[in-house]
């Protein structure tokens, strides 16, 4: 008896590490019905910020009775600073200044996801919020015509943080099936990499590729080229997309460097960069010079 006890114990803990997504799972098929609803006109605009990490996203939600073209068509909001680590709660409003929007693949139509930079309550940029700084660098170097590439790897993991397909009590076989494979026993969570590729060439984020990376579970995708501050746009727009799309599928996205300890290959973004000369003919001179400098 203390045997079968301890049986169904055993089976019961089993079944709760193996369903975590289950439990946290919403149906979609009753979600759908409120999704088809007609908007009379309104468009849900979803602004997304970074927040005081420098690493997270945030967001939330306004309605606006037109179609905006441009971000500056959109107006400024603001949300509780206290509450993202990026003011004091005595004085705790944020601005949220919109700088790009996107169409949104998740509510589709006319709705849009908009990014924005966050400003204090002088309307200057929170100790977080590096873009405007960004910018006026690029608008410098505008004639030079600076592309980047970013290629962006990141983990995929069950809602308790362990890597999505890996054994529970164990791990997965050796590095070395794992990068750009293919095959149940080699590749974790290939759907949702499509789904989230897809989703960011509707948002038209210009996403230029995907693979599957050396450890299992760990994946890659890129964007780019683009010039400017558009490839700070899109890339943060790209991951808040990876984010939204493994939330749909009960995951968890991780961009940590080192998720495992261990003999693991780490995550990483890599950065691609070149200006209009290196680009032309000669131009391996140009870039040796940059090198130098």
């Amino acid at each position: 008896m203390q045997f079968l006890a301890l049986l169904r114990i055993l089976f019961r803990f089993t079944m709760m590490t193996n369903n975590l997504r289950q439990q946290f799972a919403c149906d979609k098929a009753i979600a759908a019905r409120f999704n088809d609803l007609d908007q009379r006109n309104i468009v849900q605009c979803q602004y997304i910020w970074i927040d005081g990490t420098g690493e997270n996203l945030r967001c939330k939600t306004r309605s606006i009775d037109f179609v905006p073209k441009s971000p500056d068509e959109l107006p400024i909001w603001n949300f509780d600073g206290s509450s993202t680590g990026q003011a004091e709660g005595a004085d705790s409003d944020v601005y949220i200044k919109p700088v790009a929007i996107y169409p949104d693949p998740f509510r589709r139509g006319n709705n849009k996801l908009v990014m924005c930079e966050t400003l204090d309550n002088k309307k200057q940029p929170t100790a977080s919020s590096h873009r405007r700084k960004c910018k006026e660098m690029m608008d410098k170097a505008k004639d030079l015509h600076p592309w980047f590439g970013m290629e962006q790897e990141y983990t995929l993991c069950d809602i308790d943080g362990h890597p999505f397909g890996w054994p529970k009590n164990g791990f997965p076989g050796p590095q070395g099936p794992y990068y750009c494979g293919v095959g149940a026993n080699k590749v974790y969570g290939r759907d949702i990499v499509e789904a989230h590729y897809r989703a960011c060439i509707y948002a038209g984020i210009k996403i230029s590729g995907e693979n599957a990376e050396v450890m299992p579970g760990q994946w890659e995708f890129q964007v780019g080229p683009c010039e400017g501050i558009e490839m700070g746009d899109q890339l943060w727009i790209a991951r808040f997309l990876l984010h939204r799309v493994a939330e749909e599928f009960g995951v968890l996205a991780s961009l940590d460097p080192k998720p495992i300890k261990g003999d693991w290959n780490g995550a990483g973004c890599h950065t691609n960069f070149s200006t209009q000369p290196m680009r032309e003919e000669g131009g391996l001179n140009e870039i040796i010079e940059a090198i130098n400098r």
